[in-house]
């Protein structure tokens, strides 16, 4: 198993060189591209901390990492830096994935998560995306700033939320709570709880959640995209 891979999008290059989480052995960056101000950015950053750079061939980077979406930006780097589940339970608030299988809802989700508070994540081990490249272009870098763990299932995730003194709140369209009245008297600690838009979270996780939410709707379309309704959950339940 490769020790490196390739992240791509500009975003997620300065986050990379941001958050300081992983290792950049090279960047490499497009020669069309060198009149774009943020590439010329990344390239002046790159010579101020010492980090590898080359300029390449606009087909040499979309071979790299297979992505025509590198925006002309594409970072060798260690492998994304996964946090042990016993060593969460920090933070107010955190969010489970459960049967999410989009890597573009993924990362979508992750980026409100960063700006919302909810700053540690679970990934199943299965029925979920890793952090792989393509998510963090969909995230637009957010997950270089999570702590997410990737290493038990979803039932288990929610048995250690508990031990750790975690309020469970699932995200389902026939939840009997809605998620106006949770945000009143939100708990100090929980964990939200959202599912794929086929499969929805797991039966198991919506017999011991302390609470089933729905959001409220007007209109006649059926459900919201899965990283719209995390997003307007996350913004309501956020910690003061």
């Amino acid at each position: 198993m490769s020790e490196f891979e390739f992240v791509y999008g500009i975003n997620p290059a300065f986050e990379l060189m941001k958050a300081k989480r992983r290792q950049i052995i090279r960047i490499f960056l497009s020669e069309s591209a060198k009149g774009n101000p943020r590439i010329a950015k990344i390239a002046e950053l790159c010579s101020k901390r010492q980090i590898p750079m080359e300029w390449q061939e606009k087909g040499r980077l979309i071979s790299m990492c297979e992505s025509r979406d590198n925006q002309g930006v594409v970072v060798c780097c260690s492998l994304y830096p996964y946090v042990p589940s016993k060593e969460m339970g920090r933070p107010p608030r955190i969010l489970l994935m459960d049967n999410l299988e989009d890597p573009q809802n993924v990362g979508a989700i992750l980026r409100s998560a960063e700006i919302f508070g909810f700053s540690e994540v679970f990934l199943p081990l299965k029925g979920t995306p890793g952090i792989y490249p393509s998510v963090v272009k969909a995230s637009a870098g957010a997950s270089e700033h999570l702590r997410i763990a990737r290493d038990r299932n979803a039932n288990q995730y929610l048995k250690l939320a508990k031990q750790l003194g975690y309020k469970i709140a699932a995200l389902d369209g026939a939840g009997k709570v809605e998620l106006d009245e949770l945000a009143k008297s939100a708990p100090e600690k929980l964990m939200l709880v959202i599912g794929g838009e086929d499969k929805g979270v797991g039966q198991f996780i919506l017999n011991e959640a302390d609470y089933v939410v729905r959001l409220p709707q007007i209109g006649y379309i059926n459900s919201l995209n899965a990283s719209v309704a995390t997003g307007v959950a996350m913004y309501a339940l956020r910690h003061a």
